[in-house]
């Protein structure tokens, strides 16, 4: 890794991509601390624990992902031009973020970790910005009076990460911009009025 990056850049990076390769139970801080390159004492110093580690990992990407749904809705206009920009913005994140995208995947579900709260916090904060789009869409007749834009953020954010978790995964060779197009018209036409 980089010798420029930050030691906690390094330790997320490490924790990603081990975590990701063998479970959170499956990696040790020895195995972190190794393939980041720095001393056992140092994640001590910036974290509590292992537990602490990936709460913050996840804290941190998910939030900036928050950011940029946000920036990528306040950039566009209408209802449909945002829930294309935030599909593509959610497939670029998860194409840059791989490791931390599939962690999140695999432990979104789970209620018995340390990290749950935070897990929820977050999830509300980038589904609140699918919520918001749909709810305009909604009351300006762009989308179906019948949508429930509730379930409908949340089934919209977990299609798009599947998707992109599927291509990234199976297909990696195809653009992305043939897979936005593919998953922006399937969702655009699935909410459509």
């Amino acid at each position: 890794m980089p010798a420029h990056r930050s030691a906690r850049d390094r330790l997320f990076s490490a924790a990603a991509e081990l975590i990701g390769e063998r479970g959170f139970h499956g990696t040790t801080v020895d195995d972190i601390v190794e393939r980041a390159g720095v001393a056992k004492g140092t994640v001590y110093y910036h974290f509590k624990s292992k537990e602490a580690l990936f709460d913050a990992l996840l804290s941190e990407h998910l939030a900036h992902l928050a950011e940029a749904f946000r920036a990528a809705v306040d950039a566009v206009g209408s209802p449909a031009e945002a829930l294309q920009a935030l599909i593509r913005t959610e497939l670029d994140y998860i194409q840059a973020n791989r490791a931390v995208s599939k962690l999140f995947m695999s432990e979104v579900w789970r209620a018995d970790r340390a990290w749950c709260d935070t897990l929820q916090v977050l999830r509300e904060r980038y589904v609140s910005v699918f919520r918001e789009v749909l709810d305009a869409g909604v009351a300006t007749g762009a989308f179906r009076a019948d949508l429930d834009p509730a379930l409908a953020a949340s089934a919209l954010f977990g299609t798009v990460a599947t998707a992109a978790l599927d291509w990234l995964v199976f297909n990696p060779e195809r653009d992305i911009e043939a897979v936005a197009r593919s998953v922006q018209s399937l969702v655009v036409r699935a909410v459509s009025a």
